[in-house]
Formats: C-alpha cells, sequence, structure tokens
C-alpha cells in the first residue's frame, strides 16, 4: 500500500471498495460510449471520465438511508449511490427495463429505492431540490445527509446561490458538492466566473473546502467530514472538487472536435489519472481480480441494455403525474 493510503490510515476494505468504484465508473463510462457509437444509446452521453474520484469519495462517507441529487453527468453518482449497472445501462438505451422504464435516459436517471433522487439535466437544477429534500426530511425526524452535485458552471446560477441562503439559514443537512473540472461546456472557469467557488459559500457563512478530486482517499476524507457535520446539526458544508475532464464534454464533440484545449493540456491533466492513484494502494493480484469482476459485470449489463424492449408507445402518456393520474386523450 502506498504512503498515502497509510497517511489517511483507512482500513483495506475501504481503499479495496474506492478502487472497485472507480473501476466501475470508468468503465461503464467507456462502455456507455461503445454504445452511442454503434447507435444503442440515442443522443449522446456527457462522459465522467476523469472525474469519478468525486462520486467514489463522496458515496462512500454516507449511509444507505443518506440521498443525492445529481447533473447531466451523473452517470457516476448513480453507480457509486448503489444503482444496478444492468439497469443503469438500459436507461441510458432508452430501455424499458432501465432505473426509469427508459423515459428518463442519461441525465434523468432515478432510484427513490437507494436514496437517488435524481439527475437533472438543467444546470444547477438539483441544489434546490436537495435543499427542499433536506428540509422536508429535517421537518419529518429523519436523520438523513443530502449530498448535491453541481458544476463550475452552476456557481453563479440563482437557484443554486438561493439553496445556499435558505441551506445556511435553516441549517439543512446538506453538502454541496461542486465539481471543477475547468470548464462549463468548453467555456474555461476564469473566463466566465469571478471570484472563487468558495468565496460565494463564504459569502453565507457555509464552510468550504478545496480538495485535490484526483484522489478517491482526499476527496472521502473532505466528504466525511462535510456529513459528519450535517449529521449532527451543523449545517451545510461545500466541498470543491478540483478535477480534469478527460473526455469530451458531451460525445457530440467525437465528431464536431471543437478546439478549445491542446493535446499538451489533456495529457498533463490526465497524468493524475484517480483509477491509478487508487490502484496503486492494491496489491497487483488484488486489482486484477476486481479489474475482471467489473468487465464480467459491465458484459452483462451491455448484453442486458441491448436485449431489452423499448417502452411500448401505448404507454407514453402513463408515470406523468405522482398521484397515478393519465392525461387526456387529446388534452
Amino acid at each position: 500500500m502506498s504512503d498515502a493510503a497509510g497517511l489517511l490510515g483507512l482500513p483495506a476494505d475501504t481503499v479495496s471498495l474506492l478502487y472497485r468504484t472507480v473501476r466501475l465508473i470508468r468503465r461503464f463510462e467507456e462502455r456507455a460510449i461503445e454504445l452511442v457509437r454503434e447507435g444503442t444509446i440515442v443522443g449522446g452521453i456527457h462522459p465522467y471520465l476523469g472525474q469519478e474520484a468525486i462520486a467514489a469519495g463522496t458515496c462512500a462517507a454516507l449511509r444507505p438511508g443518506d440521498v443525492i441529487t445529481s447533473t447531466h453527468r451523473g452517470h457516476g453518482h448513480v453507480l457509486a449511490k448503489g444503482a444496478d449497472p444492468a439497469r443503469t445501462m438500459a436507461e441510458l438505451a432508452g430501455r424499458a427495463t432501465g432505473l426509469n422504464r427508459g423515459r428518463g435516459g442519461s441525465m434523468h436517471a432515478a432510484d427513490f429505492s437507494i436514496g437517488i433522487l435524481g439527475a437533472n439535466a438543467i444546470v444547477g437544477a438539483a441544489v434546490p431540490i436537495a435543499a427542499g429534500a433536506a428540509w422536508a426530511a429535517r421537518r419529518a425526524g429523519r436523520d438523513q445527509v443530502f449530498v448535491t452535485y453541481f458544476g463550475d458552471g452552476a456557481v453563479s446560477q440563482g437557484v443554486v446561490l438561493e439553496a445556499f441562503n435558505l441551506a445556511a439559514l435553516w441549517r439543512l443537512p446538506v453538502v454541496f458538492v461542486c465539481e471543477n473540472n475547468g470548464f462549463a461546456t468548453t467555456t474555461r472557469f476564469a473566463e466566465a466566473q469571478a471570484g472563487t467557488v468558495t468565496g460565494r459559500a463564504a459569502a453565507f457563512g457555509i464552510p468550504a473546502s478545496t480538495v485535490d478530486a484526483t484522489d478517491p482517499e482526499v476527496v472521502l476524507r473532505a466528504a466525511r467530514e462535510a456529513v459528519e457535520r450535517a449529521r449532527c446539526g451543523g449545517g451545510p458544508t461545500l466541498v470543491e472538487c478540483l478535477a480534469y475532464r478527460f473526455d469530451a464534454h458531451h460525445t457530440w464533440e467525437h465528431a464536431a472536435r471543437p478546439r478549445y484545449r491542446t493535446d499538451e493540456e489533456v495529457a498533463a491533466g490526465m497524468a493524475r489519472d484517480p483509477l491509478e492513484i487508487q490502484g496503486a494502494r492494491l496489491a497487483p493480484q488484488e486489482r486484477a481480480d476486481i479489474d475482471a469482476q467489473i468487465e464480467s459485470l459491465l458484459e452483462l449489463a451491455v448484453r442486458f441494455a441491448r436485449e431489452s424492449p423499448h417502452p411500448d408507445p401505448a404507454d407514453a402518456l402513463e408515470h406523468l403525474y405522482a398521484d397515478g393520474l393519465r392525461v387526456r386523450a387529446g388534452a
């Protein structure tokens, strides 16, 4: 085990779990990109490659009953929280066996049964949802912590700042996780945002820190502190996670090839790979065993997605209302 792992003092099973989660997310995203290219996943995806340590580290700090809300780049969060990879892949492929019966797709995956209130395609929109759910849980006397993810491009959205205000004012059990990969689509953070991410939290009296999010164990340590503060009634925390997006903002870039960063910059960003950082902390045979298990798991997931049926168009108007009402024909 490396010095870094020893310094954090994590037990061996936690070190292995973090690697397993990072590996699962990495290979899931790579297989999903294959399905985009072959046309099984229609419309493309936002790959999470390079940011896997954030999802792995934050979700490892949670209890099963805790809750997350996610973003358009949300597959990693969903998998790290415990979603079935096969049903998640089927959801991306728009199949009836998916997490949401193929109706949510890549940007709206949810599984309420395990505390995933859903990804959200609107920039920053998942943040106030988490704050509202945290308020409701506390009113109901439930001992839950809520983690909400958002990108650097969301830090000036009004709803995000409003959620900061209410979470701080009411001391809600929310952990705000800003995934700062340096780009809002193709625009660099420094070119679009005044001030800092942590500075926005400080304006509301919210404790905040910035961490190296290429290392899953560093993320886990920061997440544990924030989760414990929230659970003990200390209110919200913001954790800014600095990472580098290895792949495209969206798979459309694979064909369009916009030139907003150089090959040299990408290579430098990929030099700190969460998979290799965490993998170096395992014995070679253990790492090989985990890799083989993940490959088998995802081979089954891909087959499940390809072979699952598409939703029946006759059911298109079902499941639109929580109380079971159906839209009237012609409405």
